[in-house]
Formats: C-alpha cells, structure tokens, sequence
C-alpha cells in the first residue's frame, strides 16, 4: 500500500465479516479459510457450525471477529448504545466494525428484505473513511467531528450495533471511553 492510499476490499459472497476486518487492520489479514478455521476452533463438536452459513458462503457471526482480532492481539469492545458517541476517545480506538441493515438485491433489482451486514470504519492520513466493502471505493468521512455524527447516523438505527477495535491495553483500562464517562 503506498503513501495515502486506502486498503479497501470490496464484498465478496457473504464474507462481509472478513472484509471489514482487513478493511479495519489495512491489509489482507483474514481469508474465508482463516475465518472457517476459528469457527472449527470455536465450536469443534458440532456438525453444523453456528458461526457461520450453512452454505459455506461465509456470513460470519460476531464471534468469528472477536476471535480474529484477539489472534492480533487486539480486543473488540461491544459498544453500549445508551451512551453517547461524543464519551468515546476516539484516539484510543484503533477502527469500527458496525453491523447494520442492508438492502438484499439481485443484480440490480432490491429486493424487499434486509440483512445484517458487516462494514469497517478506518482512520487513514488523518481522515476516517466507511470502508464499507459494498462500496465501490472508501469514502471519505472528513475528521473527528464528522466521525461522530456518521456513527450516530448508523447507530440510531434500530438493530445497527458497533464494536471498537482497541489494543488490549486500551480495552483492559477503558482508555476507549473519556474520562468523565468511565468513573459513571
């Protein structure tokens, strides 16, 4: 990746959980196979794994990120929604991983039903981007103040629901959150 260039994976079958944790690290970390074999690791008895789609098509759950991240030694913090975004130290988190509805489509027909959908939000060059990977390319957010009113836009959705991606530490002490907002 040069200077001032954004790594962004575009979607691909359902493996929108893989893409936005390469979106959200900046590389190519995780495949289909990675993901499939922190299913296996986390339910090792079962015939039909229930982290992921029956098909095999991918459609990981929540636990295949957690379980990704944590083999990078970074943590996944489920963020509570009764707060406000403006208690988050935005400093201190690393990117964003969002699960929000999106329309189901068949080529170009959108069809009447919504699924969940995995998306990553990324600090590059000083600059947040969605690096949503039905995107055709990232798109630019702007700085810190716009990053909190994208976040609030997705999160006053219904079942939207977000993860912050710290480091360890971040997550152990929760420097993620100001320090007026952690004592309460």
């Amino acid at each position: 990746m040069s200077e001032g260039e954004v790594f962004h994976e575009k979607q691909r079958l359902e493996l929108c959980a893989i893409h936005a944790l390469n979106n959200v690290l900046q590389e190519r970390v995780f495949t289909k196979e990675t993901a499939d074999d922190l299913c296996k690791r986390l339910a090792p008895q079962c015939v039909v794994n229930p982290h992921r789609s029956v098909l095999g098509t991918g459609n990981y759950d929540v636990n295949v990120i957690i379980a990704a991240l944590q083999s990078r030694d970074l943590a996944a913090v489920w963020w509570d929604k009764r707060r406000t975004v403006q208690s988050l130290c935005v400093s201190k988190v690393q990117g964003f991983i969002l699960n929000v509805p999106s329309k189901v489509s068949l080529g170009i027909v959108s069809l009447p039903l919504r699924r969940r959908h995995w998306l990553a939000v990324r600090q590059v060059d000083g600059q947040y981007y969605n690096l949503d990977s039905k995107l055709k390319s990232p798109v630019c957010i702007g700085g810190e103040a716009e990053l909190r009113t994208f976040l609030s836009e997705q999160l006053s959705q219904d079942v939207a629901e977000m993860l912050l991606v710290v480091g360890r530490e971040v997550e152990e002490d929760m420097s993620w959150l100001n320090s007026d907002d952690a004592a309460k």
